[in-house]
């Protein structure tokens, strides 16, 4: 229980830090300062792979003594107890997976800063609360989710072809057709809530003249923001249970992933549209993953105990071919118009 605490008192000092300290005042972040970013948090995902194989290895606070029962095999019905190695290994490909599959949340977030033509210099903090949320969420639904899984062996293939019809669906999906502005949401909550015609500075709340509470449109923003997450957690956290129903494994790669996010949002933005063939890469993930839960004995018996390593190199070169795909081909930018708060 302890390692659990020190790692969500970390969380929410690195939380701290970020908001309190280096982006306490609101200002615009620049493409070269997401990429530092981005860096700072990448490299701190990887130095925490270290604190993982030792806790494994040394079974902190009982890490490593529960088997994984994602791993259930004829000879091992209960599963696999997770060594130091392999820990590493399947937190290291739910990183990548879950940061993979960010991106194409990154993608509607982009539109929705656009359609509500939300301030550079305000949409870090919509992007900081909204992951703070997210946080809380996934908690929650990794908390089920790994239930599941240890209760039910049915719940695998459940999954596994939840992914793939997910990931047949994402191929043939027009995301240029979709609704960004979700208007149906926004039409919700100005029927619960008063919602302001303009935005006052950094304020998700503010209060009229007769001093009565209303939202401002940054509030309905963040709303937008939180129910995106929700929407792509639904399929990115099916795929990483795929790897691994350990949950330290599973909330850890998620939340540095998710941590992430923000600085990868501001050093990718104006170059989103460019990536116009990573949605296939990112539908062949899921499917990939799907395959992964479906055929877990067969693959362990072809590839080895270790073929987690083929998998995260799988998820890393179909993600490369998606990007490159995108450079050598690139294609004109769509335009998004800006939708009102009616």
């Amino acid at each position: 229980m302890y390692v659990w605490i020190l790692f969500v008192s970390l969380l929410l000092c690195l939380l701290a830090l970020d908001l309190g300290v280096f982006h306490r005042r609101s200002r615009i972040v620049t493409a070269r300062e997401g990429f530092s970013w981005s860096l700072v948090w990448m490299t701190a995902a990887a130095l925490f792979a270290v604190v993982i194989f030792y806790a494994y290895d040394q079974q902190w606070s009982g890490l490593g003594t529960v088997p994984d029962p994602v791993e259930r095999t004829a000879a091992l019905p209960d599963g696999v107890i997770n060594d130091g190695g392999n820990a590493v290994i399947k937190y290291l490909t739910g990183y990548v997976v879950e940061l993979s599959l960010s991106v194409d949340n990154m993608f509607v977030i982009a539109m929705l800063f656009r359609v509500f033509a939300v301030p550079a210099a305000f949409q870090h903090r919509v992007l900081f609360w909204g992951i703070l949320g997210a946080l809380v969420m996934r908690g929650v639904m990794i908390v089920l989710g790994t239930h599941l899984i240890a209760r039910f062996d049915w719940m695998l293939p459940v999954f596994g072809v939840f992914l793939l019809a997910t990931g047949v669906k994402m191929l043939f999906l027009d995301t240029a057709q979709a609704d960004p502005g979700q208007g149906r949401l926004v039409r919700l909550i100005r029927r619960w809530f008063p919602v302001t015609d303009e935005y006052h500075g950094d304020r998700f709340i503010v209060r009229d003249g007769a001093g009565a509470l209303l939202l401002t449109p940054l509030a309905v923003a963040l709303v937008l923001v939180e129910a995106t997450d929700l929407l792509f957690a639904v399929d990115s956290i099916p795929a990483i249970l795929a790897v691994t129903a350990d949950p330290f494994l599973v909330f850890a790669s998620n939340a540095f992933a998710i941590l992430g996010l923000r600085s990868l949002y501001f050093a990718l933005a104006e170059a989103l549209d460019a990536f116009h063939y990573l949605k296939y890469s990112l539908a062949l993930v899921l499917m990939l993953i799907g395959v992964k839960m479906l055929a877990h004995g067969w693959l362990r018996e072809l590839l080895g105990d270790h073929f987690h390593i083929y998998i995260l190199g799988g998820v890393v070169l179909i993600l490369a071919a998606g990007i490159g795909a995108s450079i050598l081909r690139p294609q004109a930018v769509p335009t998004v118009a800006r939708t009102e708060l009616q």
